[in-house]
């Protein structure tokens, strides 16, 4: 399925006029201008799952930033957003092929990160609640409690539930039960495969944050299916070899210059592996 078909950002021309025309001299960036037209990148055009690749600065990040912000797609955390960003989205275009569906979001590793702290915080909220749990079923059973009005019927049922049940019964039916807190490969994971529904159009921002090679394989699986059959596209930000290896996927690689398409198995990245694996091949 291809939502989006077609972006464009602005050329190293467009640019210029804007910076020249600019009259506020209290900026020292022009943030994300100057970024993506570094290597000519002024046009994308997207298959079911696209690819970019590239280093620290390479702008694949920025990328993904500027689309969201053009599509409007939802988002949870917050990105490095300058004075002229919409100067600059403003000066985006893109083409369509359906309409861009209500469930379509930018995933981001901090999103992962937000999500792993806040079961951790939950958990550690519950756990500190279940310490107050515990001394007040020892105040209310061995108190010596006479009810005088009715201002004192919740601490009389306090009394009368923990003389009739143990001290971890009591404990249960008082507070819920720890969220599972998975390990954070498991919780990465869960996060993707429970944000990602049918039909719609995913950023994905160096998905493989957190992730071990398995799991990332097994990401690698869960995207190839919801691509494949549940009509989704993906655009992702990453230099996994694992995620690289994406069959169909169109791979632009954001260090050259200009931004040119490769094939995964001819990137610096993947060949650095393959050259270390290959030195110690006798090893294994």
């Amino acid at each position: 399925m291809i939502y989006l078909s077609q972006f464009s950002f602005p050329d190293i021309e467009v640019e210029y006029s804007f910076t020249m025309g600019e009259k506020r001299t209290c900026y020292d960036t022009f943030y994300p201008f100057q970024i993506l037209s570094k290597n000519h990148l002024t046009r994308l055009d997207f298959e079911p799952v696209t690819i970019l690749y590239g280093g620290n600065g390479s702008g694949k990040t920025t990328a993904l930033n500027v689309i969201a912000e053009k599509l409007c797609l939802t988002r949870e955390a917050l990105y490095n957003r300058s004075n002229f960003f919409k100067d600059y989205t403003d000066l985006c275009s893109y083409e369509v092929e359906e309409p861009v569906t209500r469930d379509s979001r930018i995933i981001t590793s901090d999103d992962v990160f937000d999500f792993m702290l806040n079961i951790r915080s939950l958990n550690e909220g519950i756990h500190q609640k279940r310490e107050e749990l515990f001394d007040e079923y020892l105040d209310s059973k061995y108190s010596s409690f006479q009810m005088r009005s009715l201002d004192d019927y919740d601490q009389l049922k306090k009394v009368n539930m923990s003389r009739r049940n143990t001290q971890s019964r009591y404990i249960r039916k008082n507070l819920m039960g720890n969220v599972r807190e998975h390990s954070n490969g498991e919780s990465a994971y869960l996060f993707f495969c429970e944000k990602i529904k049918e039909n719609g159009l995913y950023l994905l921002d160096e998905p493989e944050n957190s992730l071990s090679p398995g799991r990332q394989q097994e990401l690698l699986e869960f995207l190839e299916d919801s691509a494949r059959f549940f009509h989704c596209q993906f655009v992702i930000a990453t230099h996994s070899p694992f995620l690289l290896s994406m069959k169909g996927a169109k791979i632009y690689d954001m260090d050259e210059d200009p931004v040119d398409i490769k094939k995964w198995t001819e990137l610096s990245n993947v060949q650095a592996y393959y050259q270390f694996f290959k030195k110690y091949e006798k090893e294994f």
